[in-house]
């Protein structure tokens, strides 16, 4: 195995090749900030396995508003970030329900892989899809605006077209001469 350094280097290169090919077509910044907002939200649910499925489906529901390779580049994204946030997720869930503290054991974790979960470890799991339910709209929002101006300087400092230009509004039209027939 390599050096940290290269280590990093290669995760690096294959989280940024793909960006960089995004933003050298020329997409729309906004678009790309709500793809990204929208990969990383969905990447951060805490049910694994499933969050490529939600993406697809975001894909599918949200259509030419979103930019598909940007919503599945930041789903892989989130991925090392989805399973810090279940403990923090499960917490916020039982706050809201005002349920008792579970506690998290190499025991319970093995009574849901073997398929043996006592109801205990499954109200665990609902807690923790309900924080990511609340906690949801919040991340969306907060990144999407992160998000905008950091995608207009790329899209600006990478993009090999010319951003596309900004309609303006005339309220008054210069009147045009009418040519009458003598």
């Amino acid at each position: 195995m390599g050096s940290p350094g290269s280590v990093w280097a290669g995760w690096a290169r294959r989280k940024l090749d793909p960006l960089l090919v995004i933003l050298k077509r020329g997409a729309e910044p906004k678009q790309l900030a709500l793809s990204s907002a929208v990969g990383i939200t969905l990447g951060i649910f805490p049910i694994c396995g499933t969050t490529v499925i939600l993406c697809g489906i975001a894909a599918a529901l949200l259509g030419s508003s979103i930019h598909t390779p940007t919503l599945m580049l930041a789903n892989f994204v989130a991925m090392p970030i989805e399973l810090s946030l279940v403990v923090p997720f499960l917490r916020l869930g039982e706050v809201i329900t005002g349920g008792d503290h579970f506690d998290l054991t190499s025991d319970a974790l093995r009574l849901v892989i073997t398929g043996q979960a006592s109801r205990d470890v499954l109200l665990g799991v609902s807690h923790v899809m309900l924080g990511w339910l609340v906690a949801a709209p919040f991340v969306l929002v907060v990144l999407y605006f992160v998000f905008i101006p950091c995608f207009k300087f790329l899209v600006l400092k990478f993009s090999s077209h010319p951003p596309s230009p900004k309609k303006t509004h005339h309220p008054h039209p210069e009147p045009k001469p009418k040519i009458r027939d003598v």
